[in-house]
């Protein structure tokens, strides 16, 4: 048989695994809230649930890619990106025990009008959109080259396949089914970093002194992913999603934990990196990596690929049906959520058909989203109305500068790749504080006159 064969038979058996062994959601709560036998999951399931929702195919590929351009350096630096759960873990605390506020549309809603709560849900129907093709991409890449016939049927099953389990449960199905690819994730990454260092010629040694901490050299992206960790998990709802299910203490301790076990999850897959940049591999790191280990290894990391890009994408589909059904309150109905998937599933495939960056998904997003900063950061201060707009619409003309690459060089203060992307998000988020508090302090001078 051959790679390609075992290749087909990974996704296929994975999926059938999962769609029987998946719950069958009849409620709204069970669909929605992830709600079985009246329990919410515990900070375990939590945990796991979230760290592996977050581990997504394009961000593992990432990782790993970063280890062979910059060395452990770079997998740090993508590892900042998970202080997002710690920032939101405990801003939503507050929010819920303090604002005593149920969900981030809620919160919007009652203080800064529906208006906002409707931009915000373009904002975050946009990143849903983007998860679905740079995960499915990534599966892409591993059935053949951008544009044969096996990248495109390899995406369009492996879809398929994921949306019929995540349609039968939901985000009981979703939860249920993150348990078991976080362990078996945990198994595949420390069979793969055992062969590496079974190498004689590889060392840890190798790993520590593969980078070197300069910004050039990977802190720019550090830098830019711990500035977007304050606004980036908001526009996430795969993340907030699971913020609002269990109780506010479980909840904070599962994103305390999520955040440092995810970043030390990403740390350790972009070692694979590492070991390709010593070998003086090109391309995608993991899959150089892979063939140059032999089919077994090619295979592991190939089903690692498979269980977190699964994991992602039906994440994605349960948070876009409730995106619709209970937070836009279309139709809070189980048939509505499941037509919502399907939706999703299709429209976040036509991507796969154009030349598109899978990095792209996360920097470019992540900046045109900066102005959520002080909505949230300062959630309990009162502001006008308008404060919301000015900010949010700020951040996305920062995100449309770097887009299209039209920010002045001389308020660039480093050099090498990601420069541009570290001092838009420096000069974006002082930029959408500024206009946050504007009306505030008009309104307040006014006053005092």
């Amino acid at each position: 048989m051959s790679v390609l064969n075992y290749q087909w038979t990974l996704i296929i058996v994975s999926s059938v695994v999962l769609f029987f062994i998946s719950p069958l959601a009849k409620t709204t709560d069970q669909f929605f809230k992830a709600v079985r036998k009246k329990k919410a999951p515990n900070t375990l399931i939590l945990t796991g649930s979230l760290i592996i929702s977050w581990i997504f195919a394009k961000s593992i590929t990432n990782a790993a890619n970063l280890g062979l351009d910059f060395g452990i350096v770079g997998g740090v630096a993508y590892a900042g990106y998970y202080l997002s759960f710690a920032v939101a873990g405990l801003l939503i605390y507050k929010i819920r025990t303090i604002g005593k506020f149920t969900s981030i549309h809620q919160f919007l809603t009652t203080k800064f009008g529906k208006g906002a709560m409707a931009l915000f849900s373009i904002l975050i129907a946009v990143r849903l959109f983007n998860e679905v093709w740079s995960n499915t991409m990534v599966i892409g890449s591993y059935f053949g080259h951008f544009g044969s016939s096996n990248y495109y049927w390899s995406i369009i099953i492996f879809t398929a396949l994921t949306l019929a389990y995540a349609i039968k449960g939901g985000l009981s199905s979703s939860i249920f089914t993150d348990v078991i690819q976080m362990v078996l994730f945990a198994i595949l990454l420390l069979i793969i970093l055992w062969n590496i260092f079974s190498i004689e010629t590889f060392h840890v040694t190798d790993v520590v002194t593969s980078g070197t901490w300069s910004f050039e050299l990977g802190l720019n992206l550090f830098f830019a992913a711990i500035i977007q960790s304050f606004s980036y998990p908001f526009h996430d709802p795969v993340l907030t999603d699971r913020a609002f299910i269990s109780s506010p203490k479980v909840t904070r301790k599962s994103f305390l934990w999520a955040s440092v076990l995810g970043a030390i999850c990403i740390i350790l897959f972009s070692i694979i990196g590492v070991y390709a940049q010593t070998q003086g591999f090109k391309g995608q790191a993991a899959v150089e990596v892979g063939k140059a280990f032999g089919v077994i290894i090619l295979l592991v990391i190939n089903f690692i690929m498979i269980t977190s890009a699964a994991s992602t994408l039906d994440s994605t589909f349960s948070s876009f049906s409730k995106l619709l059904a209970v937070d836009l309150g279309m139709i809070n109905d189980v048939s509505f959520g499941r037509a919502s998937m399907a939706a999703i599933a299709i429209l976040g495939t036509l991507p796969i058909f154009f030349d598109v960056e899978i990095l792209s998904a996360t920097t470019i997003s992540g900046t045109m989203v900066i102005g959520l900063t002080p909505v949230f950061i300062f959630w309990n201060i009162k502001v006008p109305k308008i404060s919301f707009y000015l900010s949010t619409i700020c951040g996305l003309i920062f995100g449309f500068i770097l887009l299209f690459e039209i920010f002045p060089k001389a308020l660039i203060f480093t050099n090498g790749k990601y420069a541009d992307l570290l001092w838009v998000n420096v000069w974006g988020i002082l930029s959408c504080c500024l206009l946050y508090f504007l009306p505030k302090w008009i309104k307040n001078h006014k006053q005092n006159l």
